[in-house]
Order: C-alpha cells, then structure tokens, then sequence
C-alpha cells in the first residue's frame, strides 16, 4: 500500500491539510526523529509528514538525525518521500523564487552517518541515479499544471552547515557543475534509496548565494524571506502531487 512521507515544512505542518489528523511518537534504534510525526489523509492518499529541523526550526543541518528520521518513515508503512528544502542557486539562470527537482546530487559534508549497513553486513547500494525519475516526474508534471517557474533537473551539492559557502568555495562548486546547494539532502536521499523508497526533492531557490560579484551574499534572514513568500507555491505542489503516486 502507498504511503507518502514528507519531510521539511513549508506550510505542510498545518493540521487542517489533513483529514483524520493524528499526531504519532515514534523511535527507532538510532534514537527519535527530529518530531512527531502528523499523519492523516491528503486527497485520500495516506500521508505522514516530519519536520526534519524539528517543528520551531531548533535542529541545524549536521545535528539532525537522518538515520531515525528516514527508519521511522519506513517503520510507519512509508513507501515514498517527497522532500522540501531552500536551496542557494549557483545558476544565473535558476532565479530565487524558482523551484528545482534535482536529478544528481554531489556529498561535500564530512561527518554525517550515511548507512544502515554498518552493522551485521555491508551493502554497497547503486547510487547512479539517487533520485526516483517516476516522482521526479510527477512533480515536474504538477509544477507545469500550476504554471510554476521550474528547471527539471540540476545537481545539488550538500554541505555540513550550519554556515554558508565562502565565495572560493561556491565557485568551486560552480567549476564541479553543482547548479544548487543546501545542507540537507545528503545523507537522506541515500538512507532512503537503501531502504528501497522513491525519493525526490522539491528545491527552492532561495538567494545566489555568494558567487555573483553584483549580489548580496546569503543570509539566513533572506532565505526566510524568500522562503514564506513562495512556501504557498511549494504546497500547492506538494498537494497537487500527492494524488498522483
């Protein structure tokens, strides 16, 4: 049976999205994710939606506990993952304001736990194509339904965080083709491809971060800004989507 988890938040953590909400605890043999999970149906498709940096944003990149959120998701019956995140555009082209769906991604973090398999066996898992093309897809269809700005694929580059990119730095990432860059879609993209579950990303470009000479460099202060005046966007297409999987 279908169940769809969502991870981030974007105005998805409104209880009144849901029929038949319910609030769920959960923990796993890694510890507890980084919230309860609220449950419920969107569109008559079950949903479980996880605030990944915890539901007042208290959580930073490298702290959040990838491996039980992703566990959990699994424990609870989810068989996909729709996940939201801000991403700093690396691309003249990929505006703020526009939304993303990855298609590769490149690892720059350094101290995250990567696998359940580091226990009773090793399994080296393909991650050719981390992300699933037929949710990638859907996603794309929708956005084109809703008449979004959207750029079908792109690389996103992961650093550890909390901090942002030095201009060296996002320039580098630039020269190694990242289009865009956040702090949280690795190591969740390969925790759920190891546990077998369709996973895609809905970016949104937020900032230029600090590449472009005529640009302000980021700031947390203009992600959020960008952010909430776009999240209605985000949900609409994470709603949109949902009925289709």
């Amino acid at each position: 049976m279908t169940k769809i988890g969502i991870i981030g938040g974007s105005g998805l953590d409104n209880p009144k999205l849901l029929k038949d909400y319910e609030e769920v605890a959960m923990t796993t043999k890694y510890g507890n994710p980084s919230s309860t999970f609220m449950t419920g149906t969107i569109k008559d498709r079950d949903v479980v939606i996880l605030a990944r940096h915890g539901r007042d944003h208290s959580i930073y990149p490298s702290g959040v506990n990838y491996r039980a959120n992703i566990l959990a998701l699994k424990n609870i019956g989810c068989t996909h993952i729709l996940a939201t995140t801000a991403v700093g555009s690396l691309r003249e082209e990929m505006h703020p304001g526009h939304l993303v769906f990855p298609d590769q991604v490149i690892d720059f973090t350094k101290k995250r736990e990567y696998t359940f398999f580091h226990e009773e066996k090793v399994i080296h898992t393909p991650m050719a194509d981390p992300f699933s093309e037929n949710l990638r897809n859907l996603l794309i269809d929708s956005a084109k339904r809703l008449e979004l700005k959207y750029h079908s694929r792109g690389t996103v580059v992961t650093i550890e965080g909390p901090r942002f990119s030095t201009r060296a730095e996002s320039h580098m990432f630039r020269m190694l083709g990242a289009d865009v860059i956040n702090m949280s879609t690795v190591p969740e993209v390969f925790l759920a491809r190891e546990l077998e579950m369709e996973y895609a990303t809905a970016a949104m470009s937020t900032d230029y971060d600090c590449w472009k000479e005529n640009e302000e460099p980021v700031t947390f202060e203009m992600i959020l800004e960008i952010y909430k005046k776009n999240s209605e966007n985000v949900k609409k297409l994470i709603v949109e989507t949902i009925p289709k999987i």
